[in-house]
C-alpha cells in the first residue's frame, strides 16, 4: 500500500520510523516532508500536502506527525475527502478504519514511544472498513456537508 507521510520537526524522528516499518512490512511510503529537521518549521506545509496526496490516490493512505498530532490532524481534515483520526492507542487507530474510514492517521510524537507510535501505524494500516449500513450512512452525512455545506437533517423525533 503506498502510504504518503508528514510531518513537522517534533515529528521527523517519528516520520524516519514508520518509513523504515512501511518499507521492511512491504509498503511504499512517500515521504512529503521535511527532508531535514528544522526547529521552526510550520507543521502544515508538509502534512497537508501529504493529506492531500493520499485522498487524491485511492487505495492510499496518509500518517501526519506533529507533537501532539492534534494540529496535524486539524490541518489535514482541511483538506476535502480527507477523514484524519488522532489515535492514542491501537484501538483508537483499529477504530478510525473500522468506523470511520479514515485515510490519514494523526500520531503525536511527544505523546507515546516510538514502538507504540509504529504499532498504532501498523493496525491503521492493516485495518479495512467495515462497509456496515450505520458507519456508511454517516459517512455520506459528512461527505453531504462537505460538499453542499449543510448541516444533516434532524431526525423526525427531534
Amino acid at each position: 500500500m503506498r502510504v504518503y507521510l508528514g510531518s513537522d520537526h517534533a515529528g521527523f524522528e517519528l516520520k524516519a520510523a514508520l518509513i523504515k516499518w512501511l518499507t521492511d512490512a512491504g509498503h511504499e511510503p512517500v515521504d512529503c516532508g521535511p527532508d531535514s529537521y528544522n526547529p521552526d518549521d510550520d507543521y502544515p506545509v508538509y502534512v497537508m500536502r501529504a493529506a492531500s496526496r493520499a485522498v487524491g490516490d485511492p487505495g492510499s493512505l496518509g500518517i501526519v506527525i506533529g507533537g501532539s498530532g492534534n494540529g496535524e490532524q486539524m490541518a489535514s481534515n482541511k483538506i476535502r475527502g480527507v477523514r484524519a483520526a488522532l489515535a492514542w492507542s491501537t484501538e483508537t487507530a483499529s477504530l478510525a478504519r473500522l468506523h470511520n474510514n479514515a485515510n490519514v492517521l494523526s500520531l503525536g510524537a511527544r505523546e507515546y514511544p516510538i514502538a507504540d507510535a509504529v504499532s498504532f501505524a501498523q493496525v491503521f494500516v492493516q485495518t479495512a472498513f467495515s462497509e456496515a449500513p450505520r458507519h456508511v450512512r454517516r459517512l455520506n452525512m459528512i461527505a453531504d456537508y462537505e460538499r453542499t455545506g449543510q448541516l444533516p437533517p434532524l431526525p423526525e423525533s427531534a
